[in-house]
């Protein structure tokens, strides 16, 4: 069909399919973004955060327990999320109103770990110390 008058016609294919090509096409454009999960910290493999409250997260079945959380609210663009205080006894030394630098918990896809719903953050440092040498008692927090 491609023949010395076929301009024409080739034009209105090109036009036709350009319609249905996503790189064109608005409404799939705007469906392509639906469906991702926004990552809190925009991109970033830590942030810095201030503690407002202390809850305690119940574990999914079959297990059973209370996991300490923290309610943290970012620095940088002002969301709040509930992140894990690992290991036992690291809820002793965060208290509200303390500054904390968060991390993924490492989940698969950026999602929660293990038996916690929606807990996808865990907490590393309390004011600058990191919460492993405050638990074993190899340095204190600084008093503010």
């Amino acid at each position: 069909m491609a023949g010395e008058f076929a301009a024409r016609s080739l034009q209105k294919k090109r036009k036709k399919w350009s319609r249905k090509d996503i790189r064109h096409n608005k409404k799939v454009k705007a469906k392509m973004g639906k469906g991702k999960r926004e990552d809190l910290l925009g991109g970033s493999p830590q942030a810095r955060g201030i503690v407002i409250e202390k809850r305690g997260v119940t574990a999914k079945q079959p297990n059973s327990g209370i996991r300490k959380c923290v309610r943290v609210q970012l620095i940088k663009n002002g969301r709040q999320l509930t992140a894990l205080a690992p290991y036992d006894g690291a809820i002793k030394f965060i208290d509200e109103h303390d500054e904390v630098t968060i991390e993924g918990i490492g989940g698969a896809q950026g999602g929660p770990k293990g038996d916690l719903w929606g807990v996808k953050y865990r907490v590393t440092h309390v004011n600058g110390i990191a919460l492993e040498m405050l638990r074993t008692g190899r340095k204190e927090k600084v008093k503010r």
